[in-house]
């Protein structure tokens, strides 16, 4: 009977986790997005200052991942992202444009390659396999993990049902408001988003809800399209 106990509790552990793993491996998925905004804008301009700056601004969105992808357990993307860091270390040390360009360029690849492996995360080896099912782990400690991912997760999905009214206003505002003011109404959303994701203590809810609104407007700016093709 012992057994078996300790069988669901590892089963129902490992779930949990890897519900909990997603969910930061999305939150490191974003900050990626972020960086990424900001080594393009980085490679827009021909002033080495500017450049610098916004590689600045990616290098501290990579910084503040690195927790998220110790929990999400995608070995390939942090080895990614490590690698990304001491690139874009590079472009704010750089002395010239050419040479901050070409630790940008270096830099924009490696982020793809993050994001892309990110996307992908499920079907790499997550940390908690090994961890959850391990004899030697304290049945307290279990029941304590298990309590506080279920928590996330009733919260998360409350959180999934309140944002559908958000959704659907947003649906309305693409559909009946101009091209232009409907793009700069989603963006002015999106980019808070963004900006709320990258600070320090946020809470598990705050970090869901802007996470899942970023996403939603995301659709919705998808949806827009580029409002020079449909005069």
């Amino acid at each position: 009977m012992k057994k078996n106990i300790f069988f669901f509790c590892a089963i129902a552990l490992l779930s949990l986790s890897s519900f909990s793993s997603n969910v930061e491996c999305e939150y490191a998925n974003s900050n990626m997005g972020y960086a990424k905004s900001q080594i393009n804008a980085a490679l827009q301009t021909q002033d080495i200052n500017q450049a610098r700056f916004y590689a600045y601004k990616a290098l501290s969105a990579l910084e503040k991942s690195k927790n998220q992808l110790n929990v999400c357990g995608c070995k390939y993307a942090k080895e990614s992202m490590l690698e990304n860091i001491e690139v874009l270390s590079l472009a704010t040390k750089s002395t010239t444009l050419e040479g901050t360009i070409n630790y940008l360029n270096a830099s924009i690849e490696l982020t793809n390659n993050t994001i892309l492996v990110l996307e992908s995360h499920d079907t790499h080896e997550s940390a908690y396999a090994s961890d959850a099912l391990s004899v030697n782990t304290n049945s307290t400690s279990k029941t304590t993990a298990i309590s506080k991912v279920s928590y996330n997760k009733s919260l998360f999905e409350t959180i999934d049902i309140s944002l559908e009214k958000y959704r659907i206003s947003l649906d309305k505002v693409v559909e009946s408001v101009n091209c232009k003011d409907a793009t700069a109404f989603a963006r002015r959303i999106h980019d808070e988003c963004e900006a709320q994701l990258l600070k320090p203590n946020i809470s598990e809810g705050s970090k869901y809800y802007n996470l899942r609104t970023k996403e939603i407007t995301q659709e919705a700016l998808n949806k827009i399209g580029n409002c020079a093709a449909t005069k």
